[in-house]
C-alpha cells in the first residue's frame, strides 16, 4: 500500500528537519540526539506502509534508543549510519512516488557526497552561521511559543549571572547557571532548526565548558564577549516573538559569525585581547544589520503567548551536571546575591496576554464604583442603619470587592528586578567606557509596582545612571587625590514608602554645586541673573530642558538633553524626583511613583456644583487663609504669604469658567500643590473627601485637556475630572 498523498508533504518536512540535525551532530556530543531520535518515530509512522523504508527507519530508531538508554553521545558510526539514512530517504521517497523499486541504504550513501558536520562546515568559514532565522512556523509554532518564554528567561539568568561573575570569576554556581542556560537554548534551538542560535549557543557553551573544567579561567574580556553573543540571541529571539505576536517573519540576518570567531580565539588564548570585530557582510539578497545590545523585558512586558512548559528536547538539558539550575550569586555579596527562585518553588505560573489583565482591571473598577453607588443608594432610602439585612449584604460586598480589587491590581504588578539588572549592564559598559572603577550595588529588586510604570521607568534610569557615571563620579585619579577610594559606588535601590514607590540612585562622587548650576543657568538664560532662589530650587534647574554643565560633548552627555526627558517622564506617571547632594560627598537622585496606574489616590475638592480630584502625591496642606495673608504684587497678581513665602494663587473656577460659592480667597480653602519644585495655592470651595478612585480615560475628544489629566465616577454616580497641577499651572 503507497503512502498516502497527504503524508508526502509531511515527510518531506520531517526529512528535512532530519538532515538539519544530522549535519548539525558531532561525534562525541549529544547534540541532535533526542530531535534524531524524535524525528525518526514520526517518520516510521507515515511510512508505516512501505516495510522497506519502515524497516530502515525502525532499525535507526532502534540504534538511537540503545545510545539514549545508555545516555551515552553519538559515536563516528552511528553519525555515518543517520546521514547516509539522510542521503537515502528522498531517493526512497521518489521510487515509491514513481512506483520504482528502491534502491539499498549502502547504493546511495557511496554515491553521495558525505555532509558537512558543523564544526567543519564553520572552522574555515564561521560566517556560515550568518543566515536568515527559519523558523517552519506551520509545523513549529507550538514548540516556538514554548521555547520563546524559556529563551526570554534563560537570557535574563545568563546577563544577571555574567554581571555577577564580572566581580567575581571564580563563582562556580554562577558560572554553572550560565553553562547550562546556553547549553538548554543550544539544544532546543537544535531541535527547532534556528541555526544561527544553535551554533553561536554552541561556541559560548564550548567556551564555558573550559572554564568549568578549570582549563580556562575567565576575564573581562571573555565575559564582554559573552554578553555579546547573549545579545545576538536576545536579537534572534525578539524575532521569534514578532513572529509568534504580530506574524512578521524575519526578514533580517542578525550576524553570528563575527561572534564565533572571537569566542574561538579567546578559548585558544584567553589572555589575548580580542579587537572587537564588525560583522561580516554576507553574499544574500536578505538586508543584514548588526546586533544592538538588546536585552529582552521582562517577561510579563514581552508578548503575552502560552504557558510555558518544557519542550521534548529536556533530556540534552537534563545531561548537564545536576546543581541549582537557577541560582544567580551577585557580586562581592552585594543585595543582589537574592538567587532566582528554584524552579518549581514559586509554584506554575502562566503567560497571560496584558490586555486581558486590563480588561479585568477595568471590569473590577466598574465593580467598585457599582458597589459605592449601592451604598449611597441605600443611605438615600434609609436601608443602611446598622444591623438591617441591607447593611450587612452591603458590607459583606464592599469587602469581597475590595478584595477582588487587590487581587487584581496584584495581577498588574511585577518585580522591578529586570530593570535593575539592565542598569547594572548599562554600569558596568559604561564604566569601562569612561576607564573608571564602579562598584555597582542594588537592593529592593523584588520590590513589585504597575507593569506600566516598571516599562516607563527603564529611560529615565538610564539617563541618570550615565550622569552618576559621567558627571557624578570622579576619575580614578581625582578620587585618590582626594581621600577617597579609587573604585566610586552607585547604589541603586527601590522600597515602598506609604502608597508610593521610591526609586533611589546614590554615588559617593563629587557632588552638585548650586553655585555652578545657578551660573550656567543664568549663562543659558534660564534665569536672571537676580533671581533669588533656594537650594531646592538651583539643584532643580538640571531638569530644565537644555541645560547642561559638561565641559564638552561627548557620546552620553553635554548636549543639554536627558535630565528633563527624565522629569517629563516621571510627572507622566504621576511621580515626583527630588534631589538631595553635598558637594565633596555624592548625590541622591530620588524618584517617587505610585504603586498602580489604574488607580490614584486622591482628594476630592468642590467648586461650586462641580467636584475635581487632586492626586495626593501633588498636595502638601490646605488651609482658610486669613484676609491679611492675600495680596496683590505687581507683575505676579494674586499671592499668599506662606510663612513669609509669596505664593501665587490661581483660582479654579476661572481656570474652568464655572460658578463658585468663594470669591473671596479668606472665604475659601487654599490647596497648596507642588509642581516641578514650586508651590502654588488653588482656591476651591471646600475640602470634600480623600479617597481612591478609578482612573477612566475621558477619550479623544478631550484628549490632551490641559490640567486635565482623566475622570474618575463617584460613589454617588458623579463625575469629577482628575487634574493634572502640571499642565494645569503651566497653561494658566
Amino acid at each position: 500500500m503507497p503512502i498516502p498523498s497527504e503524508s508526502l508533504q509531511a515527510l518531506d518536512d520531517l526529512i528535512s528537519r532530519l538532515a538539519a540535525e544530522s549535519i548539525l551532530a558531532q561525534s562525541g556530543r549529544d547534540d541532535g540526539l533526542v530531535p534524531s531520535y524524535s524525528l525518526l518515530g514520526d517518520l516510521r509512522e507515515l511510512c508505516a506502509s512501505e516495510p522497506v523504508i519502515h524497516d530502515a527507519l525502525t532499525a535507526m530508531h532502534t540504534a538511537l534508543e540503545q545510545m539514549l538508554d545508555a545516555a551515552k553521545p553519538f559515536d563516528d558510526a552511528t553519525l555515518r549510519r543517520l546521514r547516509a539514512m539522510v542521503e537515502w530517504l528522498p531517493v526512497a521517497v521518489e521510487c515509491v512516488k514513481n512506483q520504482n523499486a528502491i534502491p539499498p541504504i549502502e547504493a546511495t550513501a557511496a554515491a553521495a557526497p558525505t555532509p558537512l558536520a558543523p564544526d567543519a562546515a564553520t572552522e574555515n568559514d564561521p560566517a556560515a552561521g550568518n543566515v536568515l532565522l527559519d523558523l517552519h512556523m506551520e509545523e513549529n509554532s507550538e514548540l516556538l511559543t514554548e521555547f520563546y518564554g524559556e529563551a526570554v528567561d534563560h537570557l535574563a539568568q545568563i546577563e544577571a549571572a555574567l554581571l555577577a561573575l564580572d566581580q567575581e570569576p571564580d563563582n562556580p554556581e554562577a558560572l554553572n547557571s550560565i553553562f547550562r542556560s546556553f547549553h538548554t537554548i543550544k539544544g532546543n534551538a537544535g531541535f527547532l532548526g534556528l541555526v544561527p542560535m544553535h551554533t553561536l549557543a554552541h561556541e559560548v557553551e564550548s567556551l564555558l565548558d573550559l572554564a568549568r573544567n578549570q582549563k580556562l579561567r575567565l576575564n573581562a574580556a571573555i565575559i564582554t564577549e559573552i554578553l555579546r553573543s547573549r545579545d545576538a540571541l536576545a536579537a534572534l529571539t525578539n524575532q521569534i516573538g514578532n513572529a509568534l505576536q504580530r506574524g512578521q517573519l524575519p526578514t533580517e540576518i542578525i550576524p553570528v559569525g563575527h561572534l564565533i570567531r572571537n569566542v574561538r580565539r579567546l578559548a585558544a588564548n584567553p589572555d589575548q585581547a580580542v579587537a572587537t570585530e564588525t560583522p561580516a557582510p554576507t553574499a544574500t539578497s536578505t538586508p543584514e544589520v548588526p546586533v544592538a545590545p538588546a536585552t529582552p523585558a521582562p517577561a510579563e512586558t514581552q508578548p503575552a503567548l502560552a504557558p510555558v512548559i518544557p519542550l521534548a528536547s529536556a533530556p540534552a538539558a537534563d545531561a548537564a551536571p545536576a546543581a541549582d539550575t537557577t541560582a544567580i550569586p551577585a557580586a562581592q555579596k552585594s543585595p543582589t546575591a537574592a538567587a532566582a527562585p528554584k524552579a518549581g518553588a514559586g509554584g506554575a505560573t502562566v503567560r497571560v496576554n496584558t490586555e486581558k489583565l486590563d480588561s479585568l482591571m477595568d471590569v473590577v473598577g466598574e465593580l467598585v464604583i457599582v458597589q459605592s453607588q449601592l451604598l449611597e443608594t441605600a443611605r438615600a432610602h434609609g436601608d443602611a442603619g446598622a444591623g438591617t439585612p441591607l447593611q450587612r449584604n452591603v458590607a459583606q460586598l464592599s469587602r469581597i470587592t475590595k478584595e477582588l480589587q487587590h487581587t487584581a491590581m496584584s495581577l498588574r504588578m511585577i518585580p522591578i528586578k529586570p530593570t535593575f539588572q539592565k542598569m547594572e549592564r548599562l554600569a558596568r559598559d559604561l564604566a569601562r567606557d569612561f576607564s573608571k572603577k564602579v562598584h555597582f550595588v542594588t537592593s529592593g529588586e523584588d520590590t513589585e509596582l504597575d507593569r506600566t510604570v516598571v516599562e516607563e521607568i527603564g529611560d529615565p534610569l538610564v539617563h541618570m545612571v550615565r550622569n552618576a557615571l559621567d558627571h557624578g563620579l570622579e576619575p580614578t585619579a581625582d578620587r585618590v587625590a582626594s581621600g577617597k577610594p579609587e573604585t566610586g559606588s552607585l547604589h541603586l535601590k527601590a522600597y515602598h514608602q506609604g502608597s508610593n514607590i521610591v526609586i533611589e540612585l546614590q554615588d559617593d562622587g563629587r557632588g552638585i554645586n548650586p553655585d555652578k548650576i545657578f551660573k550656567k543657568a543664568v549663562e543659558k538664560g534660564i534665569v536672571a541673573p537676580n533671581a533669588q532662589l533656594s537650594r531646592d530650587e538651583i539643584l532643580a534647574l538640571i531638569f530644565a530642558p537644555g541645560f547642561s554643565t559638561a565641559e564638552k560633548v561627548t557620546s552620553v552627555s553635554g548636549r543639554g538633553v536627558g535630565m528633563d526627558v527624565v522629569k517629563r517622564n516621571i510627572e507622566k506617571l504621576r511621580g515626583k524626583i527630588e534631589i538631595a547632594s553635598e558637594v565633596g560627598k555624592g548625590s541622591i537622585f530620588k524618584i517617587k511613583l505610585p504603586l498602580t496606574m489604574a488607580i490614584i489616590d486622591g482628594l476630592v475638592v468642590r467648586v461650586g456644583e462641580d467636584r475635581f480630584i487632586l492626586p495626593s502625591t501633588s498636595v502638601q496642606r490646605a488651609l482658610r487663609p486669613s484676609r491679611e495673608a492675600i495680596s496683590t504684587v505687581q507683575g505676579r497678581g494674586e499671592v499668599l504669604d506662606l510663612r513669609g513665602r509669596l505664593v501665587p494663587i490661581h483660582r479654579l473656577h476661572r481656570r474652568f469658567g464655572i460658578p463658585a460659592d468663594s470669591e473671596n480667597p479668606w472665604d475659601g480653602i487654599m490647596v497648596i500643590v507642588e509642581h516641578s519644585g514650586r508651590i502654588s495655592a488653588l482656591l476651591v470651595d471646600e475640602m470634600v473627601s480623600k479617597q481612591e478612585v478609578v482612573i477612566k480615560n475621558l477619550g479623544a475628544f478631550m484628549q490632551g485637556l490641559p490640567g486635565v489629566a482623566g475622570g474618575a465616577i463617584l460613589g454617588d454616580g458623579n463625575i469629577a475630572l482628575i487634574l493634572d497641577p502640571g499642565t494645569l499651572l503651566q497653561a494658566a
